[in-house]
């Protein structure tokens, strides 16, 4: 079997073992596992002596990341779930809380490289895009060839952020009453000729990745996903403890910043309310005023991590203030 770590490189790695500061006799989630090299880093910081509970929902993933892991394995708890339901996770191994959290938010290469799973518009394969085939959830052949124009459009548009999303879904709706939309490929050809040419010969990126990019957040409903987790996480951390959050889209960023924004206010009494009633204590501490980003050299080895970004935030105590 190929070697886990040569086949996807962790970014930010440095950046958030260094923020994470794991110690011996900690508990860590790694809430996507992908295929382990956040928490090696984690447990080899923590000289093995650190318990990690993984998870991930992509079965092929936890596999190799259990190989990477052995090593460790009388100090890892992996979980087929996705990081949303961590606090199943955490009531099955009897946690109350734990010492740190990281989620790494992007598609690993094993994702990508595998034509099959149907997440590139470089290789053809069949139109998936699930993280998890068994989830339950449609693929994006059924989101392709059965949403209407306005909620295919909303898609490409809000997850996508692409400017053409209606002229895209146009085309889409057009090829698809000839024949359904089944392969990659073919999708990403309508795509790129739904494009003004001038556009397509001065595109930075295939102008398939928006749509792509959208398609896969709606399939895995990434964003709902990312939202529960926020909502929860900060009372499932122990005081001292951090959370980082590598993002590779400002829709994901963009949510981190504000939950870690409101969990580190004091006074949640609505703004035109003169004196403060609620009596609010922050819980979070915002350790990263902007986000952390990858290094010239980690970025001219990792093309992938040109667009990661990295948010920390540490519990506060009780009372409002760092242990």
């Amino acid at each position: 079997m190929t070697d886990p770590a040569s086949r996807h490189t962790s970014v930010l790695l440095k950046e958030t073992i260094e923020w994470l500061r794991p110690r011996p006799e900690g508990r860590y989630l790694d809430g996507t596992l992908g295929m382990g090299g956040h928490s090696e880093a984690i447990l080899e910081a923590a000289a093995g002596k650190a318990e990690l509970l993984g998870l991930d929902r992509d079965e092929e993933a936890l596999d190799l990341a259990a190989e990477r892991l052995d090593r460790f394995s009388d100090k890892t708890h992996l979980y087929h779930l996705p990081f949303s339901r961590y606090e199943d996770a955490l009531d099955d191994l009897g946690w109350d809380t734990v010492d740190g959290a990281v989620l790494d938010l992007g598609v690993s290469s094993l994702q990508l490289d595998e034509a099959d799973r149907g997440f590139s518009f470089i290789k053809d394969g069949p139109l998936d895009m699930r993280m998890d085939t068994a989830s339950g959830l449609p693929s994006a052949k059924v989101l392709v060839n059965t949403l209407k124009h306005g909620e295919l459009a909303r898609i490409i548009r809000q997850y996508g952020e692409d400017p053409m999303a209606g002229k895209i879904a146009s085309a889409i709706l057009r090829e698809r009453e000839k024949d359904p939309i089944e392969t990659t490929l073919r999708l990403a050809s309508i795509v790129e000729k739904a494009y003004p040419a001038k556009m397509r010969a001065t595109a930075r990126t295939h102008p398939a990745t928006r749509t792509f990019q959208g398609l896969r957040i709606a399939v895995n409903r990434e964003l709902e996903e990312l939202s529960t987790f926020l909502e929860t996480i900060v009372a499932r951390l122990s005081p001292g403890a951090r959370v980082a959050i590598i993002s590779f889209h400002s829709l994901e960023d963009r949510v981190v910043k504000r939950a870690f924004r409101e969990a580190a206010q004091e006074c949640i009494c609505p703004k035109h309310q003169p004196i403060c009633t609620c009596e609010g204590v922050a819980k979070l501490k915002v350790l990263t005023k902007k986000p952390a980003v990858a290094s010239e050299e980690e970025t001219a080895v990792n093309t992938r991590s040109r667009s990661a970004k990295l948010r920390v935030a540490e519990r506060l105590g009780p009372d409002g203030k760092s242990t």
